[in-house]
């Protein structure tokens, strides 16, 4: 998955299970690093 859709899906996701300000970082992080490895 590439593109604007790719962040705004892990900002949305990191928006919903980060509790703070860096879990939520580091949620979007990792959900933008697994997202870049799917190909749809």
């Amino acid at each position: 998955m590439e593109g604007p859709a790719r962040g705004c899906l892990a900002g949305l996701v990191s928006w919903k299970l980060g509790g703070g300000l860096i879990s939520t970082i580091l949620v979007f992080i990792v959900v933008y690093a697994l997202l870049g490895h799917v190909h749809c």
